[in-house]
């Protein structure tokens, strides 16, 4: 797809980082994907693969399968998904059915805005299915200021997804596009978002309807991979791909016969045939021919009684603005009026003050610079330590995709979605000084989505679904709302406090430690994938070592009083975590000496 100057979508499941190094032998060209996918799993979502895109694509659903989510069987985490997902080997990995950063369209424009602060220079599009009510979302996206929207249909899909799904839970990508375009334009929104379109699509007759009804990018899936040479067993999940596409066996992939070639010839006759179509058409050039619905008209089918049942008028009817734009204008979808603190750290060079004033107003801090230094120095982060204070009420994001070697420290307190996508860096937060409050909720929901591994230290309690999708970051907090650890999949989460109801549900891998002093963390744990027990001496180690730390950090009460009557509290500490997994190494030791107890 390179090669042909065209983007390869990466998918949800992550990509080597050692094809980012790596040009195909002899061409030049980037052995990458120029668009990767961010879906509600953040699978591999760190911030060194973030900052190669070329485009970032939000995936809110997929069209032969909306809104299920997906699940990948034990059997096909190898060493390498593994590796490339942040999980365990033979551990079964669940994509949720939604983000859970994204519960309106505010917080869809929060996560496109974090996208497009790590990476300013990529476009940012989001992925929807075709459904009624789809061009409401598609305006709601655009308002959002992502750069395109995606209607995905319900044709397309791999053979993992249910049969079922693919044959009654999706629609066609005709019937989304026609009602996307014809609300975009309605709304006077269709000049700055990019329209495309996937999901079935095989031929250049396809893509010429495709554009007589609002797209500008067209998507081909199942088509390029039979080009390669798959037979459609739509056996994927079972692991037994008889082509070797599908499948991480060895001696099945060793049946792979596909080559580059057979893609560019393939997509070489589907631009012959589209050009062919316009010339019939009398179009010279794809611009003129996008939203042009007037040169479509319905092919009666007499032989066929029931086809005259079809009312196609909502797809045939000319735009009801005809002045408005039919397509893109702008060439990127920018939010106004937003002040980068990120900006004015970088633009000072360390010249800057001591602690910084941050506000509400100041969204994603950290998230600039982390891309910044990406790209500099890769995912190992800066050569020396980034020490950044900050004073005041962070607003959403703040640490967000942080990079190793990064430290951010806050006194005061921080919104939603602290510490998303942490890659490696640490964050601590602590009340104001002075602060009349001791305990009390200090960050807000949804801390450490995603999270890939670094450190998060609150001298406060978090809201709710804390720490979804951690696949090895620590962290210690002192209280949380529901859902904390859900999805989870590696890394240590401490809580000094109580829970809310549904904890750990899905959590596959990693540990979680609770102060349960009111006895009540079995009945606000889901049990599906995990057991409560209590500490053998390696936990009591680990655990000691995380509070000590958590104290030096932040110099917490709630942790000075529970290290103070050690011998009574640590009766009161469960462990929470999936029955094979155990501690065996203390991890994150004390950066500093000397203990408060």
């Amino acid at each position: 797809m390179n090669r042909m100057h065209a983007r390869s979508n990466s998918g949800e499941g992550g990509e080597d980082p050692a094809t980012w190094a790596t040009p195909a032998e002899g061409m030049g060209d980037r052995s990458d994907n120029r668009i990767k996918q961010v879906a509600s799993g953040r699978f591999g979502v760190t911030t060194a693969y973030l900052v190669r895109a070329d485009e970032l694509e939000i995936k809110i659903a997929q069209g032969s399968k909306p809104g299920e989510g997906g699940q990948l069987p034990g059997h096909k985490v190898t060493d390498l998904i593994a590796r490339l997902r942040h999980a365990v080997v033979g551990i079964p990995l669940i994509s949720p059915p939604p983000h859970h950063d994204i519960y309106s369209i505010e917080d869809l424009a929060q996560l496109i805005h974090d996208l497009k602060q790590v990476n300013p220079a990529a476009r940012v599009g989001v992925k929807l299915v075709a459904e009624a009510g789809v061009g409401t979302v598609a305006a709601g996206v655009a308002k959002a200021y992502a750069d395109y929207v995606l209607i995905s249909g319900h044709n397309g899909g791999t053979g993992a997804s249910p049969l079922s799904s693919i044959k009654h839970a999706g629609s066609p990508w005709e019937l989304g596009l026609a009602e996307t375009q014809a609300i975009l334009m309605r709304n006077r929104l269709r000049d700055r978002i990019e329209v495309r379109t996937d999901g079935g699509l095989r031929t250049g007759r396809d893509v010429v309807i495709a554009a007589l009804l609002g797209a500008e990018s067209f998507g081909f899936g199942t088509a390029t991979v039979v080009a390669l040479g798959c037979a459609m067993a739509r056996q994927c999940h079972l692991n037994t791909c008889p082509t070797g596409i599908a499948t991480q066996r060895a001696d099945l992939r060793a049946k792979f016969r596909g080559t580059p070639e057979q893609v560019i010839a393939y997509f070489t006759f589907i631009a012959e045939e589209a050009r062919r179509i316009m010339a019939t058409l009398g179009v010279r050039r794809m611009d003129d021919l996008i939203g042009r619905v007037e040169l479509l008209r319905r092919v009666e089918r007499p032989e066929t009684p029931r086809a005259s049942l079809l009312d196609l008028s909502s797809l045939l009817t000319p735009p009801a603005i005809p002045s408005e734009p039919r397509r893109r204008m702008v060439a990127r979808n920018v939010r106004p009026g937003l002040v980068s603190l990120d900006a004015e750290i970088l633009a000072q060079n360390g010249a800057g003050p001591r602690v910084f004033t941050i506000g509400n107003h100041h969204l994603t801090v950290g998230a600039r610079i982390a891309g910044d230094l990406a790209r500099t120095h890769g995912g190992a982060g800066p050569g020396e330590p980034l020490r950044l204070r900050f004073r005041g009420s962070a607003g959403q994001s703040f640490g967000a995709f942080t990079l190793p070697r990064m430290h951010l420290q806050l006194e005061g307190e921080a919104n939603d979605h602290v510490g998303k996508g942490l890659c490696g860096g640490e964050i601590v937060i602590r009340p104001f000084h002075g602060a009349g409050y001791a305990t009390g909720v200090l960050i807000g929901n949804t801390a450490l989505y995603g999270a890939t591994s670094g450190r998060l230290f609150a001298a406060g309690g978090a809201g709710d679904r804390f720490a979804v999708r951690n696949s090895g970051a620590v962290a210690v907090i002192e209280g949380a709302g529901d859902h904390c650890c859900e999805y989870m999949t590696g890394g240590v989460v401490v809580v000094l406090g109580p829970v809310g109801r549904n904890f750990a549900a899905g959590m596959s891998n990693g540990i979680a430690y609770v102060l349960d002093e009111r006895g009540q963390l079995e009945s606000h744990c889901n049990l599906e994938m995990v057991a409560v027990s209590g500490l053998n001496t390696m936990d009591e180690r680990v655990l000691r070592k995380l509070i000590q730390q958590h104290f030096h950090k932040t110099g917490s009460s709630r942790a000075r009083s529970i290290l103070g009557q050690w011998e009574v509290n640590r009766a009161n500490f469960r462990k929470v975590a999936p029955p094979a997994v155990a501690v065996s190494e203390p991890v994150t030791p004390l950066q500093s000496t000397g203990s408060p107890a």
